[in-house]
């Protein structure tokens, strides 16, 4: 309520008008006068010292009735200050700042161009109910002045019990006189820019012609009011304490500000950057060479990312997910990712439509066709990731069809395209426990019937490939017959009778006559046979499958996967024995081979080119054999959790540790595995000495390895602490290794002959909590790390490993390398909302132009660097479908390195700059030469293999390739689209391997292959999905995607 130019600020001061105030002065200095003159005497007087103080007062009570709105909606937000004299508007800008209205009704007014929002703010404490009114007249003046809002220090709240945090809104020029408009409410996450006042109902106060009045009065309140205000100060404070515990979980919150007179003493005098995470207050200084930061800026980068090779295979807790196409690939999946392997010519193409991990995978009868179904996920704003399958085309790799959104519930575990109709039906199983059973025109998008199987596992469904009514299920304890009719499915259990009943019927194949083949975990196969007779009484009904064959002993333990082949025969492989067995017509062992323990057990059979034969394990192996010759390892990865990466410094190599012990040293150029080591320990995180002869590999004991990077020797092993280390980083010369651990001690060590000899220097002791990341400076003199609980620490190690606590002289250090996750030039990465554990990696490239950024939420981002600009623009690139944990560039810059935590999987993306096409549009290019070009020039191949482009062949100019088919519609590289632009592909366009648009013509597959052009959507992120398939519809304008803009695989 606004009266007499006062507003009624807040509860915990009880403003009253003016003339109340007088009646009440008054009425009390009446009683203690002694005449009535003298009465009158004193009510003029104090008329004269409640107009001199009328500005004061409603400043002093919009201030603390601020401070109690901030506190107790978002711990803290600070405002930009507008320099005296120059005229500017003030710049807000909140990052991730609750929008609550405190009270208000009305709407915000702003006369300002909107821009996101930052606070702006000169810092000094505000305590005046405690100080003389001397004192406050010296301080009321330059207050007044400069127009300036004033905020106390988050730490200050602790320091005396007398003495708030207050901070006053951003105030207009001075008016002449007040508004006549009443004031609108001001919103928490205010994004303005201007200068209209914003001001919020009880708790702002109009600045009018008592402005410039309030600069040359005199505060000499009396006893009373002087104990309002320390009143009002102290419950501010209370407030303060109860709204940290309350505010505990909100959003970051970042400001800029001077450093106050008492924080000079501790560190040194200049502007710095304040961002909130957690409560937490983190300091960043701003370095020498940013003389505004109002002009400093975050752009996409013109670099993007292109998805070249996928390192591991799904085989742990997966089956029957191996398969040749004729193109001569094998299609295979691991994370989100289904990668189709050409072995020959070592080129890689991947489709990238999935949200989250693929779960199994079934190839259409014309070979052509694949469906793949996934699990149910979560983004990073808590949304559910919807279960559902994809059915695509393995040429063009463009999605035909998305099923089941909003049907299943946990996960597709496994499904089977139909064989007696030429594969126009799909069924599918439910992971829920229930797990359903539904029936799909997978072409029209339909559920056509949908049944519950059974509580018990199911592990595998198939049509029957010359009854196009039946279909047959198994798993725990069981296998079900199913009859279909239109809507209807009729189950008929299979009763084994004197066969003894297994604990899991594992798989499932068709003999030429017909009959049904399952083998089980007990070693035994089952032929079931449909009967013709009349059953006896009880027995089942007519027609139904009853056992007609049993062969004992197939293999020693399970019989995990079954494989029909072309020419009758069939393929099993055992789990226990690792034997893979070929069986004549009449079942009969032919043939048999065993696989090397070292790869594991089986857990796919696949048929192979002529005798060839395939196999995957389940310690993520694929391997390609024949009976004659043995085996060799076509794919291999990691078993668990990922999270050790270190490039060479001038190789194209890299070097992963996991959890499963296992040390891997990969070629980035032939994509193969030089060599692999099992330690004793679980793998963490590892460095190259600058010379490359020597790796360092920290463990989750506390024992750290230095290997031999050549012949992986062991060099030297030391221990520090009993804790997981988490870092190891090499000095720049390589005389130094600081290994950074989580007890919470970074341990400096000697480095010699070439990092084959190591001496204990020092231990940098302050961190209250774990190390997380460090880097050293060029001179090899400073160290930056950071903690569990968002510390940047500085130390100075020449001088014994001493903790430098005036930060700012480390502000203006260029350090050698970047992989710190808080720092003043890559704050702007922090998502909003973030709680400080949502990055877990990131890396400033060699060339210092770009960041790449390890997610939480299954997400490789790019930004620019230097990124100091809250809410900055990033691409973003999906591939994992667990945390990604770790981030390297190799020597080059050429390729980025990413792994996945729980996916086991290791990405390699190409960094290309976006440019036009290498393809121009009126270039009179084929459908098979594009895609054979595509293939290549998506991925990097032997050095044997011809047409494998270079680094440099790259960043060639564009071709031209004539041939004699009819040109191309011209396409053009426009910038990113909106979402609705974005599901709308151009005519003709079809998707390369990253799901990016080239112009190609349309597949020549048959008519039935060809869907309507809506459903033809990109697949590799959120942003290139329709509107209608879109399971994340608001990260594309959150954080532009990269994917959204065409361009050609050669850019």
């Amino acid at each position: 309520m606004e009266e007499d130019g006062l507003l009624n600020v807040a509860p915990a001061w009880n403003s009253t008008a003016p003339a109340p105030l007088l009646n009440n002065h008054c009425a009390e200095d009446s009683i203690s006068a002694a005449s009535a003159s003298d009465v009158q005497d004193r009510l003029s007087s104090l008329e004269l010292r409640v107009q001199q103080q009328e500005d004061e007062i409603a400043v002093m009570k919009a201030a603390l009735a601020d401070v109690l709105r901030r506190l107790a909606v978002s711990e803290d937000t600070v405002a930009k200050k507008q320099p005296p004299g120059k005229g500017q508007t003030p710049l807000r800008e909140a990052y991730s700042l609750s929008c609550i209205a405190n009270g208000g009704s009305g709407s915000r007014r702003s006369t300002g161009r909107e821009t996101t929002s930052v606070s702006v703010s000169k810092k000094e404490t505000f305590s005046s109910a405690a100080k003389s009114g001397t004192e406050r007249r010296k301080e009321a003046r330059p207050q007044m002045e400069g127009i300036k809002e004033k905020e106390e220090p988050a730490a200050a709240s602790d320091k005396a019990a007398s003495s708030s945090s207050a901070a006053t809104s951003p105030l207009p020029a001075p008016s002449p006189s007040p508004s006549p408009h009443p004031p609108a409410p001001r919103q928490a996450a205010d994004c303005s820019k201007g200068p209209s006042p914003t001001k919020s109902r009880g708790h702002s106060a109009k600045r009018g012609t008592g402005m410039e009045r309030s600069q040359s009065s005199t505060w000499e309140s009396g006893d009373e009011s002087r104990s309002k205000l320390v009143k009002a100060a102290s419950t501010s404070k209370l407030l303060a304490k109860g709204a940290k515990n309350a505010d505990k979980h909100k959003d970051p919150v970042i400001s800029q500000a001077k450093m106050t007179t008492r924080e000079k003493n501790s560190q040194a005098e200049g502007d710095y950057i304040k961002m909130f995470m957690r409560g937490r207050p983190i300091t960043m200084f701003f370095p020498a060479d940013v003389k505004n930061y109002d002009d400093v800026r975050s752009e996409l980068p013109p670099e993007r990312l292109k998805l070249e090779w996928v390192y591991g295979y799904k085989g742990r807790d997966c089956r029957a997910n191996v398969y040749l196409l004729p193109t001569g690939e094998i299609v295979y999946f691991v994370a989100s990712v289904v990668v189709l392997f050409n072995y020959e010519e070592r080129t890689q193409r991947h489709y990238l439509g999935h949200t989250d991990c693929v779960k199994c995978l079934a190839v259409h009868p014309d070979k052509i066709r694949i469906a793949t179904g996934q699990i149910a996920g979560v983004d990073k704003d808590g949304r559910p990731l919807q279960p559902h399958v994809r059915v695509w085309d393995s040429v063009s790799l463009s999605t035909l069809q998305v099923i089941g959104m909003g049907t299943f519930e946990r996960g597709v575990g496994s499904l089977a395209f139909s064989k007696a109709d030429s594969g126009q039906h799909l069924s599918v199983i439910d992971d829920c426990n229930d797990h359903m059973l539904t029936v799909w025109d997978w072409q029209k998008k339909s559920k056509i019937a949908e049944i519950k199987t059974t509580n018990e596992v199911v592990l595998a469904v198939e049509f029957h490939p010359t009854d196009a009514n039946t279909i047959v299920t198994c798993g725990k304890s069981h296998i079900f017959f199913w009859t279909w009719s239109g809507t209807s499915l009729a189950r008929k259990q299979g009763i084994f009778g004197k066969y003894e009943k297994p604990k899991f019927v594992q798989c499932l194949a068709f003999l030429s006559n017909g009959d049904i083949l399952a083998g089980d975990s007990g070693g035994i196969m089952l032929v079931w046979s449909r009967s013709t007779a009349e059953p006896a009484p009880g027995k089942g009904p007519k027609g139904a499958f009853q056992i007609s064959r049993q062969i004992k002993k197939a293999h020693d333990g399970s019989v995990f996967t079954l494989c029909q082949m072309r020419n009758g025969t069939l393929l099993t492989g055992g789990g226990k024995d690792h034997r893979v067995i070929l069986w004549d017509h009449n079942l009969n062992p032919e043939r048999e081979i065993e696989v090397p323990d070292q790869y594991g057990t089986i857990r796919a059979v696949a048929e192979g080119k002529g005798e060839q034969f395939l196999v995957g394990t389940s310690r993520n192996f694929i391997l390609r054999g024949t009976f004659n010759d043995g085996f060799q390892v076509e794919v291999q990865g990691h078993t668990d959790e990922l999270w050790g990466l270190a490039s060479h410094p001038y190789r194209d190599l890299f070097l992963t540790c996991a959890q499963d012990r296992q040390v891997c040293l990969w070629n980035a150029v032939d994509h193969s595995l030089e060599w692999t080591r099992l330690l004793d320990e679980h793998g963490h995180c590892a460095d190259f000495h600058p010379s490359g002869a020597v790796v360092a590999i920290g463990t989750h004991s506390g024992k750290w390895y230095a290997l031999d990077a050549e012949t992986r020797d062991l060099v030297a092993i030391h221990t520090d602490g009993n804790e997981q280390l988490s870092v190891m980083r090499f000095s720049v010369d390589g005389t130094l290794l600081a290994v950074g651990s989580h007890d919470n001690f970074i341990y400096l060590y000697t480095v010699s002959e070439k990092g084959r000899k190591y001496s204990r220097y020092g231990k940098c002791s302050g961190h209250s909590s774990y190390i997380t990341h460090l880097d050293w400076s060029p001179d090899n003199k400073f160290i930056m790390s950071n903690s569990g609980d968002y510390e940047i620490l500085y130390w100075d190690i020449p001088n014994g490993c001493k903790y430098i606590r005036n930060r700012s002289e480390c502000k203006d250090i260029d350090w050698a390398t970047y992989t710190c996750v808080l720092g003043f030039h890559v704050f702007g990465v922090w998502p909003e909302g973030s709680d400080g554990t949502d990055i877990n990696a990131l890396i400033r490239s060699h060339h210092r132009k770009v960041i790449a950024l390890a997610d939480d939420f299954c997400k490789v981002h790019l930004f620019q660097y230097p990124c100091s600009r809250a809410k900055a623009p990033s691409h973003k690139y999906s591939a994992h479908s667990s945390h990604v944990t770790n981030v390297s560039f190799l020597h080059n810059d050429s390729h980025l390195i990413s792994t996945g935590g729980k996916d086991t999987s290791i990405m390699q993306w190409r960094l290309v700059e976006k440019t036009p096409s290498l393809l121009p549009c009126d270039s009179p290019l084929g459908l098979g030469e594009g895609l054979m070009l595509n293939s290549r020039v998506s991925n990097s191949s032997l050095p044997a293999v011809p047409l494998t482009p270079t680094p440099t062949e790259r960043a060639l100019p564009p071709l031209t390739l004539a041939t004699s088919a009819p040109p191309l519609a011209p396409c053009a590289v426009t910038p990113p689209p909106t979402p609705i632009e974005a599901a709308t592909p151009a005519e003709g366009a079809v998707p390369t391997s990253n799901g990016t648009q080239e112009c190609f013509p349309k597949s020549p597959s048959p008519t039935d292959l060809t869907p309507h052009l809506s459903e033809c959507t990109p697949p590799p992120s959120e942003s290139t999905l329709s509107p209608k398939d879109s399971l994340d519809p608001s990260d594309d304008t959150a954080t532009p995607s990269d994917e959204g803009a065409p361009f050609s695989p050669n850019s």
